[in-house]
Formats: C-alpha cells, structure tokens, sequence
C-alpha cells in the first residue's frame, strides 16, 4: 500500500511584489484506493499543492514535509517523483510540438518502468486505452496535445494515467472546460485506473459535478493555505448548497 503524507507544508513563491506565501500548514494523508477531494475558493492554494508535489521549481518550500512511504519526495528530482509512483494531471496541459502521442507515451513507460515495453504488446495496449476513451485512434500520431480540445488534452491525460499505472494521481481541476459527455467518459477513466491497480486520488475541484461520477471518501476544504474542515461526500454537497462564505471573514472580499 503506497502512501503519501504531507506534513505542515509551508510553500512560498515570488511575485511583483516579493516572497508571498501561498501554503501555510497543510497536512494531509493519500493511501493507495483511497480518493481524496480538496475544495476550496480560487487562490486557497489548491493547485499550488498539485504543483509542490510534483516538483514544480516554481513554488519553495520553506518547511514542513512530503514523503511516499517514508521516502523524502521534497528530496527527489521531478522525474524521481513520477518513477517513484506521483502522477500529475495538469489543469493546463502543455503542448509539445514535435512529439507525436505514441512517442510520448512510450517514452514515459520506458523511464517508468526501466524498460520498454514490447511494440506489439504496447500497441495493443494503447489503442485499447484510447477506445475506451473514445479518443480517434489517429491522435496517437499527433503531436502532443498541439491542436487538441480541451476534452481532448484531458482525456490524453487520463490515458496516461491508465498507462503509466501511477501509485498516486493528484488530479488538478481534471473537469475545468469538460461538457457533460466528456466529463463522463474522463471519470470512467479514472474509476477504472484506480480499480484495476488501488490508484490513490487526489481531486482537486471547485464544484461536486464530478464527484457525482468519482465518489471521494474523503473532502477537505482549503482557505488561504490550509485545510480549514474535513468530512465525507456530505461535506462536497454542504459547499455545492452554501459555498464558501462560512470559512471567509465577513466583510472580507471572496475570491471565487
């Protein structure tokens, strides 16, 4: 059982107007076949957690911890991280021109794995991956999300991660920009990934839609850097009814 705990993180990054601190506390604890959801108002720091897990050299940490079974991860390289079993679903995926899906994908099983993964057996295994995404098997020679839709980027994603077999996703803001259909068919996804290898699932969201089709044993709800309440999926639909006034200052502005 993989399991990953964060322990009173404390994370800056620099602005205009210098050193500001974004995380302020945050403790946390992911075991494998477990889903976690975090919500929060925008700027509560939410996807700042996405991004110091997985090593973005944008964000400093400046205490607090972040181990994967014991492991240091604030002491690995990125792509320590993603060998070691963190996976990351970007809210923004990036392009990359001049590397087709195929590439990509098999790239990544290669480091992952220490080997590379037979072509007919990979193939197979690809194409499948894409069916059942409803992805049109000729994006597999395009290039990295170039020209891809925002359902498209997204559900590339979790293609990867069904690929790949990460120990822990952290899933940022996965259903920003999805309409109805492919909201569906990315949660198939990620149900299936965490019931074929007891995937643990951090979702970071704004709203309970999606955990209509990926059921969160777990909510936390962060404001201004630290996780201010936790409960179950009742909690998600207490935020959908009330929102996030409770946990702001009264007269203070709302940033959602």
């Amino acid at each position: 059982m993989a399991v990953l705990e964060i322990r009173d993180l404390h994370v800056t990054v620099e602005t205009d107007e210098g050193t500001t601190p974004i995380l302020n506390g945050v403790n946390l604890t992911i075991r494998s076949g477990e889903t976690h959801a975090i919500m929060g108002p925008n700027g509560s720091g939410k996807s700042t957690l996405a991004s110091t897990i997985a090593g973005h050299p944008k964000y400093t940490v400046t205490g607090g911890t972040i181990t994967l079974d014991g492991e240091d991860v604030l002491e690995m390289s990125v792509d320590e991280r993603a060998r070691a079993g963190l996976f990351l679903a970007m809210q923004y995926p990036v392009e990359i021109p001049g590397v087709t899906v195929t590439n990509f994908l098999r790239t990544a099983k290669t480091a992952i794995d220490g080997e590379a993964p037979t072509i007919r057996t990979w193939a197979k295994d690809v194409r499948e991956g894409m069916d059942k995404l409803r992805m049109d098997p000729k994006f597999a020679q395009r290039n990295v999300n170039e020209g891809f839709s925002g359902g498209e980027k997204k559900r590339h994603e979790i293609l990867q991660l069904e690929l790949l077999k990460p120990q822990i996703a952290i899933l940022d803001e996965t259903d920003s920009g999805l309409d109805v259909d492919a909201l569906k068919i990315v949660s198939e996804g990620v149900n299936r990934a965490k019931d074929n290898t007891g995937l643990g699932v951090l979702l970071i969201t704004h709203y309970t839609r999606i955990l209509r089709y990926i059921k969160p044993e777990f909510v936390h709800v962060m404001v201004k850097g630290k996780v201010v309440e936790e409960g179950g999926p009742e909690l998600a639909e207490r935020l959908e009814n009330e929102g996030y006034a409770a946990y702001i200052p009264e007269g203070a502005p709302l940033e959602g």
